[in-house]
């Protein structure tokens, strides 16, 4: 049959010029694999991003579509009504999140989570200041944008909004100084996900915890990347022990269903009232049904135990090729299924994203020399041993070409 579209080329013509896209026009997907139009079939290491965490039209999640979509999809007044599906979310959302925090709300994406509670904290300490860490990344709003420790990210967009202050990541010094009567908060995330895959130091969420209640400001911990078991458990900071103010959630909340949500303490949502906050599709139920499908499986399937053990088996291979091509690999680092290799230049990181591309496997390439392992967290040894085989002969390929 002919097609009817021309895709790449309605693509390019069309959309605005906001990415350089791979040649790919991907058609559909099924767990780690995709195909493109032509039948060509992909491996995808990169879970869209971290959102497709069951990976590609996993059954859970479409027969949960399909079921809430024959109920209803939005409701009527939006979040003036109440919902079941929106009830069934938040009382499992409450019994996985740290115990500190009772109330949440839900929204479209992390990047407008992560603009709410900006303004929440405002609201609710009456100070302005919001201390964010360089090379932290928390959306493309106007206020995340300029939350945002890149600068690739916010000198396009001058003017920006007021009152952000950037310290080093992982330094715990560095922002005891910069804390004071006008800080409302302090942005974090568990690990920095698009800055490339930064870890920080251990105990360096709890130091800025308890820094943070000594100077009465609000701690937000961005786990729109890290959460429902991205690094093994369900949520970073549930084994270091932190308790946030407030935590923002999306990507793997939904399975590649856009959804996201905050959550936040009893003693803050007591500082808050009507009209502080709200959004037309705050938690309609088709996200939360889609939400709660996935989360009861990343539960009940001990996906957690999954990523760990995989995660390990990866971690360990990409020790293994740093000692190998010691010129070529600069670094690698990670937790569970968010994992990184940094590569010595640009160029030879575009080298093994390239011979990568050629075996059919589709990487993720961010700070232009780090290439991110991001897969689906059901994703099983035996995949991942088959994936490494594919990235053992990129990066052989690459390393003969220097």
């Amino acid at each position: 049959m002919k097609k009817l579209v021309d895709t790449i080329a309605t693509e390019d013509r069309h959309m605005p010029p906001f990415f350089t896209k791979l040649p790919l026009s991907i058609e559909r997907g099924e767990g780690i694999y995709v195909w493109d139009e032509s039948g060509r079939r992909y491996i995808d290491f990169t879970a869209g991003w971290g959102v497709t965490c069951l990976g590609h039209a996993h059954p859970a999640i479409t027969g949960a579509l399909t079921e809430q979509g024959r109920k209803i999809i939005q409701n009527p007044n939006s979040g003036l009504t109440y919902s079941p599906a929106r009830a069934q979310l938040i009382a499992l959302l409450t019994g996985i999140l740290p115990s500190n925090l009772t109330r949440v709300f839900f929204s479209s994406s992390g990047a407008e989570a992560n603009d709410a509670v900006i303004k929440l904290a405002r609201k609710v300490t009456g100070r302005m200041d919001v201390v964010s860490t360089e090379q932290s990344f928390h959306g493309r709003t106007i206020s995340t944008a300029s939350a945002t420790g890149q600068a690739k990210h916010r000198e396009r967009f001058n003017p920006l909004m007021p009152n952000y202050i950037f310290v080093p990541y992982g330094d715990v010094g560095a922002i005891a100084e910069v804390l004071g009567e006008q800080t409302a908060a302090v942005i974090l995330e568990p690990i920095q996900g698009e800055g490339g895959v930064n870890v920080p130091p251990e105990g360096y969420l709890r130091d800025v915890e308890n820094l943070c209640r000594k100077a009465g400001a609000c701690l937000i911990v961005d786990e729109v990347q890290t959460g429902f078991c991205r690094t093994g458990p369900m949520f970073a900071v549930t084994q270091l022990g932190v308790r946030p103010d407030f935590m923002t959630l999306a990507k793997g909340i939904a399975g590649g269903f856009p959804f996201g949500a905050f959550a936040l303490s009893e003693a803050v949502s007591a500082k808050l009232e009507k009209g502080d906050h709200g959004g037309t599709y705050c938690g309609n139920p088709l996200g939360c049904a889609v939400a709660y499908t996935v989360i009861r499986h990343l539960v009940e399937n001990d996906i957690e135990q999954n990523v760990k053990n995989v995660g390990a088996l990866i971690h360990e291979q990409m020790l293994l090729w740093k000692d190998r091509f010691p010129a070529m690999i600069a670094d690698v680092r990670g937790r569970g299924l968010l994992l990184a290799m940094e590569i010595a230049d640009a160029a030879t990181a575009e080298r093994i994203f390239s011979e990568a591309l050629k075996r059919g496997l589709i990487l993720n390439l961010i700070q232009t020399k780090v290439i991110r392992l991001c897969p689906a967290l059901n994703v099983t040894p035996g995949e991942a041993e088959m994936v490494l085989s594919i990235l053992d002969e990129a990066l052989e390929a690459a390393a003969e070409k220097d």
